[in-house]
């Protein structure tokens, strides 16, 4: 770049910066921006478009077009070229506005007589706060070099917008992170929530956007690179003892740490007058602005490490580290853009619930969360960059939608939701020790899912019978390398315990999909949910399954033994998996040790295709548990991670109940128990439905046991299957409306 543009647009930022240090309210502010800027362009005109809301601009400030217009023009989001310029985040220039697809003229502000037209958006990370534009009587392109540096001054906008330097009267001109905000994302664990924010990822705060001395500045970013390449390498050989595939995830790492493209943009945003740290958040923002627009999963990737780097090296050059001296607010709500199994463990149940950016229901975290109870909000775009730490903060898990800073109206009606829970709550503690039976004397058992010690103090307070499913693979997943046969025994024998006699039958390890080791080497699958998964693993890979049962038969020590093995297809996985678990069974007996009181072997049903397998399956099963989240998604097509398909499949669809229908004659026939676990089981309309089709067994959260008793209590099942029989037979595609509505007649 021309050391002439270099020093004109120092000299523009200087000016800038002494105009906002400057006396004013934040509409005093702009006004001398839009001068000092279209003055220093060269242009008759410069106005800044700030959002309203997240779908409305509004011209906050202008110099060349109608005064009168300031704080009456809006426009939507895409709409015209400066909604166009906010909506992609990417500039607009062009010699000939009128003719622009998509142009749209604004009668009240006299534009009609500019011809030339540059906008480009103020955003600070990727969060988009408005529109800087520039605009010319004469037809001409704005060169290069002019729309770089527009985007470095609108850089420096959005920094000072981020400090409150324009606030004033007006909602586009509102005091940052002072608003109320709702965000609407995705449930990962239900339930109701409030307290106040504590960011996993502390924001780093930018005081010093612009600087005086380039070559000061430039000095002190190389030094802060070195330093992280420092630390990356760090890592690196920490990572010594990994697979080859971690040290290749670590050495593209290092390689975007050596990125000389990187540092050499960072460095010319510095000649073009910002200080180190604005330039290394202005590349940044061009990375998540970038990752957008990148479907591909291993460049979203990539990009990610960008962010990440950037992130470290803002870290090294403001000081502010992620322990900012701050006290985390006794009634915490983690907020945080991702967050591994093992960090969400580490906060445990000190957090009232978890906001994440990105997740997914399937992810290590919802996992984790559901575990611990703790409601879970996965999907809500930008929350990290929107929310500080002490904020108040409203969860509400079962609808996957966050209330921040929210007004009182709102607090006082989630607070009576969540007493409202509260009090079913207590209705539901006093059924504790009663069964689950049904009007017409049919007993239903209900048991709970765990995966976690954390999650068996739960076990006496929810009346649950027992442990219907353990997830034996969370121990790996929150764990750096393969947990030894010792410490697994310890554990299952810990599980043993805590259900005080009661039956727990253990899942096998049921990784791969959305479930992949640390220390396992990932697996490109197009479609991973149908892949290299479970019992497929197990089998190919015998080593681990085989300690993973030694470990249960020492835990064991002469106690029952339930042992179940997941996502069988075929009745020849169930078969020699079965055969593998009486091989170590004759092993353990010749060394002397204590066997089991007995041992049941059975399998979880997940596919369609082993709803048909021959009768000899279904007799060798000790038990058969029907895999409710996994079958559903296999039975409808309908990816469970997808959050625009897999809520169009209802469990109630006839179709799907036909076929559970089915599962219950087969197992009826062959004398086989039979169970049902899954989201579908835990609620109570579901449940009924269930219950009344012949399943005499389900497996929940704990939380769900209290609700799920109170209605089988209440309804007779003989009557609850005459109506889905009545529903099927008129041709209803679905039977939700028809039991509803007799569930509501019912006392």
């Amino acid at each position: 770049m021309p050391e002439r543009s270099e020093t004109e647009s120092r000299k523009l930022l200087r000016r800038l910066r002494d105009s906002l240090a400057g006396p004013g309210r934040g509409q005093e502010r702009l006004d001398r921006i839009v001068r000092l800027i279209a003055d220093s362009m060269g242009t008759e005109v410069c106005s800044i478009y700030l959002f309203r809301d997240p779908r409305t601009l509004e011209l906050c400030a202008t110099q060349g077009l109608r005064a009168a217009a300031v704080h009456q023009t809006r426009l939507r989001l895409g709409e015209g070229l400066v909604g166009r310029v906010a909506r992609t985040g990417r500039p607009v220039n062009t010699g000939n506005a009128p003719a622009e697809k998509g142009f749209r003229y604004m009668p009240e502000t006299g534009e009609e007589i500019y011809s030339s037209f540059l906008g480009v958006p103020i955003q600070r990370l990727g969060e988009r706060r408005g529109v800087l534009v520039v605009q010319s009587k004469a037809a001409r392109q704005f060169t290069d070099d002019e729309v770089y540096a527009l985007e470095v001054v609108a850089m420096v906008l959005a920094e000072m917008a981020e400090l409150g330097a324009f606030t004033g009267e007006g909602a586009a001109l509102a005091r940052p992170h002072q608003q109320p905000v709702t965000f609407r994302g995705a449930t990962g664990q239900e339930g109701a929530a409030e307290g106040h924010v504590w960011l996993h990822e502390p924001r780093v705060v930018v005081t010093n956007p612009v600087a005086d001395d380039p070559a000061a500045e430039v000095a002190r970013l190389r030094a802060a690179v070195e330093r992280l390449r420092l630390s990356v390498d760090d890592m690196l050989a920490a990572a010594g003892g990994a697979d080859k595939d971690q040290r290749d995830v670590l050495e593209a790492y290092r390689m975007f740490a050596h990125s000389r493209g990187w540092i050499r943009r960072m460095e010319e945003d510095i000649a073009l007058g910002l200080s180190a740290e604005a330039a290394v958040e202005k590349e940044q923002g061009a990375a998540r602005a970038r990752l957008e627009h990148v479907p591909d999963p291993y460049l979203r990737e990539r990009l990610h490490d960008i962010d990440d780097l950037s992130n470290r090296l803002l870290r090294l050059l403001t000081g502010q580290g992620r322990d900012t001296g701050a006290a985390m607010p006794p009634d915490p709500v983690l907020v945080a853009r991702n967050i591994g199994p093992a960090e969400l463990l580490d906060y445990g149940r000190n957090l009232r619930g978890v906001v994440l950016e990105e997740g997914s229901v399937g992810s290590h975290a919802a996992i984790v969360a559901r575990a611990l109870a703790i409601p879970l909000v996965i999907q809500a775009a930008r929350i990290t960059t929107e929310a500080l730490n002490g904020d108040r903060i409203l969860v509400d898990g079962d609808n996957g939608i966050v209330h921040l800073r929210p007004e009182e109206a709102v607090a006082a009606a989630f607070r009576d939701k969540i007493a409202m829970q509260t009090e079913a709550q207590r209705r539901y503690a006093s059924l504790r020790d009663l069964p689950a039976t049904a009007r017409c004397g049919t007993t239903v058992s209900l048991v709970m899912n765990a995966g976690l010690m954390a999650d068996l103090p739960s076990f006496v307070g929810s009346g649950a019978e027992g442990v219907g499913l353990f997830r034996t693979e969370l121990q790996f997943l929150v764990r750096s390398r393969v947990p030894r046969r010792s410490e697994l025994a310890a554990l299952y024998a810990r599980v043993m315990d805590a259900a005080r006699g009661t039956r727990v039958v253990f899942r096998t390890l049921d990784i791969g999909s959305d479930k992949v080791l640390p220390y396992m080497k990932p697996q490109d699958e197009p479609n991973p949910a149908m892949g290299w998964r479970a019992i497929r693993v197990g089998l190919d890979r015998p080593g681990v399954l085989r300690m993973q049962l030694q470990a249960l038969i020492r835990a064991a020590a002469g106690r029952p033994l339930a042992v179940m093995f997941p996502f069988v297809a075929e009745p020849g996985e169930f078969h020699r998996a079965r055969a593998m678990l009486l091989r170590e069974l004759d092993r353990a007996a010749s060394l002397g040790h204590a066997l089991p009181e007995r041992v049941e072997i059975g399998a979880m049903l997940e596919t369609p295709s082993l709803a048909f397998a021959p009768r000899s399956f279904f007799e060798a099963a000790d038990f058969v548990s029907i895999g409710g989240n996994d079958l559903k998604q296999f039975f409808f097509a309908a990816d469970r991670e997808n959050e625009r398909v897999r809520r169009r499949y209802d469990t109630l669809d006839v179709s799907f109940l036909s076929f559970v229908q089915h599962i219950v004659a087969r197992c009826a026939e062959a004398g086989t128990p039979l169970s049902f676990c899954g989201e579908d089981a835990g609620r109570p309309v579901e449940a009924v439905c269930l219950a009344a089709l012949g399943i005499r067994m389900l497996s929940m959260r704990p939380a769900s046991i209290g609700p799920v008793k109170h209605l089988i209590r209440r309804v007779d099942l003989g009557e609850a299957r005459a109506v889905i029989e009545a529903a099927r037979t008129a041709g209803e595609p679905s039977v939700r409306p028809a039991i509803t509505a007799w569930l509501a007649r019912q006392r």
